[in-house]
């Protein structure tokens, strides 16, 4: 059954479900492309590896451990007993790190592997949250941007910090948006390709560079999206009754509110919503 939503589902913005799906559009992703690409190109994921220090939402597996710390003892001083100055017993905590893995897709010519030509990035939370993944990935954006390769960058959250390499003051120009799509084509210097989406329209069909004079490709974000939401069957997962991980605008809100009435998936009174 697909999403109720006409484009990105704000409700897959839950920290149990959003890892899975960021797996499975990459799947989605590289299949669309290779059945599709010209014989001399071949869509690959690759990941980017980086150890997790803090516990974080979206990565529910991080442990953190708490341990009583052990009460201090009095000093015995000169045969007497002198009870040294103690402060109240902290909570230790102690962070088990984890290792994170965030796949992305890069298109290489046959003739020469080791040359890249396109790199396409779904970003995830960690991305646009403070930490470790969003330092490695900005880093990452960097290099994408001064490199010969055109970088796609495909953002479905509206959680988090601003983070496609479009700048934020020009965007906001143009309106709001809930999800938003950017491409850097080589040497183009700070030329961008944007597709600002609201929650109201599908996810757009966007182009793929690639070499030379070699037309686009094509690659239909809400179709490979919508296909990823059935596999997974995700409305047996979701409680439409609740309002979504991620605080939408008044205005959003309210369609959101009225749509989900409209297919039923939501009954309760506004007052009697969890």
């Amino acid at each position: 059954m697909p999403s109720p939503f006409p484009g990105m589902d704000p409700y897959l913005e839950n920290s149990v479900l959003w890892p899975g799906l960021h797996q499975l559009l990459i799947a989605r992703i590289l299949i669309a492309l290779n059945s599709t690409l010209p014989q001399k190109y071949v869509a690959n994921i690759t990941e980017r590896v980086y150890v997790l220090q803090t516990a974080h939402d979206i990565y529910p597996d991080v442990a953190v451990l708490e341990h009583p710390f052990p009460a201090s003892a009095g000093v015995s001083q000169g045969g007497g007993v002198a009870i040294a100055p103690v402060g109240d017993p902290p909570l230790v905590l102690e962070v088990e790190a984890v290792e994170v893995r965030e796949p992305f897709i890069e298109i290489l010519p046959v003739a020469d592997q080791s040359r890249v030509v396109t790199i396409i990035e779904i970003l995830s939370p960690t991305n646009k949250e403070g930490g470790e993944g969003r330092e490695l990935y900005l880093r990452k954006q960097r290099e994408a941007l001064r490199s010969q390769a055109h970088f796609l960058e495909i953002d479905l959250l509206r959680g988090g910090q601003h983070t496609v390499a479009a700048p934020l003051n020009h965007l906001l120009l143009r309106g709001s948006w809930h999800s938003i799509v950017c491409l850097h084509r080589a040497r183009q210097g700070t030329r961008f390709e944007v597709w600002p989406i609201p929650l109201e329209q599908r996810l757009p069909r966007v182009r793929v560079p690639l070499d030379g004079d070699d037309p686009d490709a094509l690659l239909d974000v809400q179709e490979l999206f919508s296909r990823c939401y059935d596999e997974a069957a995700y409305q047996r997962r979701i409680n439409y009754q609740v309002e979504p991980p991620v605080r939408l605008p008044p205005a959003a809100a309210q369609w959101a509110d009225a749509l989900l009435r409209e297919r039923g998936l939501r009954t309760l009174p506004t007052g009697d919503r969890p």
